[in-house]
């Protein structure tokens, strides 16, 4: 009778250790690399949320990094921006001032280097937005305590799984003894390593529900802030860039707008101060009306108003019309009147008709 308790014995603790083999198997998804038995179902779904939320806050820590990771390269290639856009912005002021002659260039250049710098002040605004609103809030919380304080949690109960199942194993291996020799020393073992266990289960449970708050705490902070500073990111750029786009867009209008200036520039000696002496006697002049007003920049330039009336004496390939208007003279752009009618002229005197 001894040798068939003992064999049976044996053969319950084989099936109890396949058992537990079996319940490894397709319970211990584990944080922590964790193999632990589950205790009973409500651990299990304990122990399934917080490898969920340990493997979550992880992936969301390691995002945090990656933003991080990029903003400093921004940073550090906006810095380089700096450096060489101010190096351009001082050549080019310099060969404004030494290329006086040069006069079209050199104008675009000097104005091309002082706007030059006032791009580069605003990569230098967008480089300190990155840093404030975006390098130190997640630098902060990615090394912050609050995620650490969850972690170590989570690891204190998984650790404390791990002493479970060792406590889960003595429990089987009492209640053996006992149905092999129910002898009161062999009693008080097992009940005591039974309440041991219930003693562990329950610290479990609360250590488990604790680790879990933490890090679902942590999460949802972790979301609420990476997302806060994405569209920080996005707004700072899209604020650099509308400015850039101003700053550029001014350049663009006032260096073309300064080559235009030069090329349609009235030539240096005028009819009205100096009149060619090969200029024939007998010159055809015409009769045109003002269709826009013109305000002369200097005094060999004539203003004139809409609705003027100018004897046009002469007409240039640059676009510019001399002629006289209420007994004034000057030079005027040929597109601001229309020919009206011609009207003779002899010896240097007008008439219309």
């Amino acid at each position: 009778m001894d040798a068939l308790r003992k064999q049976a014995s044996k053969l319950r603790e084989q099936v109890a250790k396949q058992q537990q083999a079996v319940i490894k198997q397709f319970s211990a998804t584990g944080y922590e690399s964790s193999d632990v038995m589950v205790i009973d179902e409500m651990e299990m779904q304990l122990h399934h949320q917080l490898d969920k939320l340990y493997k979550s806050t992880r992936e969301k820590r390691d995002f945090q990094k990656e933003i991080v990771k990029a903003a400093e390269t921004f940073t550090a290639i906006g810095y380089k921006h700096i450096e060489t856009g101010t190096k351009l912005s001082e050549d080019c002021c310099k060969y404004g001032v030494e290329n006086p002659n040069d006069e079209v260039l050199a104008k675009a250049a000097s104005i091309y280097g002082d706007a030059r710098k006032h791009a580069e002040k605003e990569v230098e605004d967008l480089n300190k937005l990155f840093f404030s609103q975006v390098l130190e809030p997640l630098r902060a919380m990615v090394a912050g305590s609050p995620l650490e304080d969850a972690r170590h949690l989570a690891q204190r109960y998984s650790k404390m799984r791990q002493e479970a199942e060792i406590q889960a194993a003595e429990v089987s291996r009492r209640q053996a003894r006992v149905r092999e020799a129910p002898i009161p020393e062999n009693v008080a073992k097992l009940h005591s390593a039974e309440t041991k266990m219930q003693e562990l289960k329950a610290n479990m449970t609360v250590l488990g529900k604790e680790a879990a708050a933490a890090l679902a705490a942590v999460e949802s902070q972790q979301e609420r802030l990476t997302f806060q500073r994405l569209v920080a990111m996005v707004e700072a750029e899209k604020l650099y860039h509308e400015r850039v786009a101003v700053i550029l867009g001014n350049i663009e209008a006032e260096i073309v707008s300064e080559k235009q200036r030069k090329e349609a520039a009235p030539p240096v000696t005028t009819l009205a101060v100096n009149p060619p002496a090969h200029i024939p006697e007998k010159t055809k002049y015409f009769l045109a009306e003002a269709i826009h007003s013109f305000e002369a920049e200097s005094e060999k330039e004539l203003s004139l108003s809409v609705g003027d009336y100018v004897v046009v004496r002469k007409v240039t390939q640059a676009g510019w019309s001399e002629g006289e208007c209420q007994g004034r003279a000057g030079w005027f752009p040929s597109e601001y009147v229309e020919k009206r009618q011609r009207v003779p002229t002899s010896n240097g005197a007008t008439e219309v008709y």
